[in-house]
């Protein structure tokens, strides 16, 4: 068994406390022996006593001296109706240290005594008052040497000792089997779980079944075997979308190639002398085009994450020029005019080929809204700086966002803006925005018109070095 672990740290701890608490009785348990010990030796000087005033005559020296050490003290003094008599008595090695009455000591002064005579080795003599027993007078003095009781203070406070680390021992060891029934095992059988479920959780055996008797681990057992549930089922599903996202992949890229060949086919109907065939071809263009255009980017998107943002200074009017230029369409049923409110020498930074495909996006999704209607309309760029960092609005005049487009509008597959749509664009767009630390959000969609607006935080400010000049 190891000290770091739980069942380790218990016993030692448990162990600690027992023998801090034994010692707390220690004390008191010495000063009572103490008093005791005095006491015993006050009833024998007054047993001896009696014993001698019941004869008239005077006793021999030795028999005096007998009775004195049997009673472990060197003399005895009686008060008997207010008369104080020495009734036994011999040479005193030294003079009296201290006196100590026993009718008036609290505890805690018994206490105190107590270890001044067992940390102190020297042998000193003291007087000790007490009552008489069984009545048998007023008050009785004796004196007596302190190296036989510290002795015999020392011998019971080893057998105390013993005794507690015994004790301790044993409850450390009771304690500890029972913790690591209680609890040690429950644990271990969590943490078995938790491995072996880490190392197959498509395997439904290795999710736990609660059956632990205490209330809070089994409250435990019951949310990781939840868990457990719910991560196996979520694998499970990710591993189908997996699946059924490389069969899509497989299908997408080959529908491309066939479409690019029919689109080849139908870019030769464009000569035809047929009126019905010319009419026809154009259709037929869009509506390929349309088809190829959604298995690139299914493709693009199920290729892998974006890489991460290339940073670097990137004049914004500029950009947005750029943008305009490539997203001016031929002459169509509708007139889209491009307006700019950019201030001039604008300078963020950025990853410029991430930055220009979502300003691309959003100005394709808004010219293709405007041509939808048949009627002339205008998209205009915007931009900006604030005490939180740089912002661009891409606004037009369309119909507006259909309600459904608006309830998933960042989320992939989850219909597009226009019809047909696979809803794309904006998912990767957001995806690129956030990867520079800022958010894309739809500010406002209506009749007159949507409005996006992209924000990028100050944390991304050009250094000095950087600035243009």
């Amino acid at each position: 068994m190891k000290i770091n672990t739980l069942s380790g740290r218990f016993l030692v701890l448990t162990t600690v406390f027992v023998v801090l608490a034994e010692m707390l009785i220690l004390l008191p348990g010495l000063a009572n022996f103490r008093e005791d010990y005095l006491l015993t030796r006050l009833e024998r000087a007054q047993i001896a006593s009696l014993a001698l005033l019941t004869t008239d005559t005077m006793i021999e020296p030795d028999l005096e001296q007998e009775l004195l050490d049997n009673a472990g003290v060197y003399n005895v003094v009686l008060r008997r109706d207010a008369a104080r008599q020495l009734v036994l008595s011999s040479p005193i090695p030294q003079p009296i240290a201290a006196t100590y009455d026993l009718r008036e000591e609290p505890f805690w002064r018994l206490v105190r005594d107590a270890l001044v005579v067992l940390v102190d080795p020297e042998n000193h003599v003291v007087r000790v008052i007490g009552d008489p027993v069984q009545k048998g007078g007023l008050v009785i003095e004796v004196t007596l040497s302190t190296a036989p009781l510290r002795l015999e203070m020392i011998e019971y406070g080893l057998r105390l000792l013993a005794l507690s680390a015994i004790v301790s021992v044993v409850t450390a060891l009771l304690l500890f089997l029972l913790v690591r029934r209680l609890m040690v095992v429950p644990i271990k059988r969590v943490v078995a779980h938790m491995a072996a479920y880490a190392d197959a959780p498509e395997d439904a055996r290795t999710i736990i079944a609660p059956q632990a008797r205490i209330e809070e681990l089994r409250v435990a057992e019951e949310a990781l075997a939840s868990m457990q549930h719910q991560l196996t089922a979520s694998l499970r599903q990710k591993e189908r979308l997996a699946q059924l996202g490389q069969a899509v992949a497989k299908i997408s890229h080959d529908l491309r190639n066939i479409l690019t060949t029919a689109q080849l086919f139908a870019d030769r109907m464009e000569d035809s002398e047929d009126p019905a065939v010319q009419r026809a071809a154009p259709k037929l263009m869009n509506s390929i085009g349309r088809a190829v255009n959604l298995c690139e980017t299914t493709l693009a998107f199920g290729r892998a994450e974006e890489p991460p943002p290339k940073l670097a200074p990137v004049d914004l009017g500029a950009l947005v020029a750029e943008v305009i230029e490539g997203e001016q369409a031929p002459a169509s049923a509708a007139q889209v005019d491009f307006v700019t409110d950019v201030p001039e020498g604008l300078m963020i930074r950025a990853d410029q080929e991430q930055l220009y495909r979502v300003l691309s996006n959003l100005a394709r999704n808004a010219r293709q809204a405007i041509e939808a209607t048949n009627q002339p309309g205008t998209i205009e760029f915007g931009a900006g700086q604030s005490a939180e960092g740089w912002w661009i609005r891409v606004q037009d005049t369309g119909p507006g966002l259909p309600e459904k487009a608006r309830e998933r509008l960042f989320q992939p597959f989850s219909g597009g803006v226009k019809k047909g749509g696979t809803g794309l664009g904006l998912a990767i767009s957001a995806e690129l925005v956030r990867g520079h630390g800022g958010r894309l959000d739809l500010v406002r969609t209506d009749a007159t018109g949507t409005e996006f607006r992209l924000t990028l935080p100050r944390a991304l400010e050009l250094t000095q070095a950087e600035l243009p000049g």
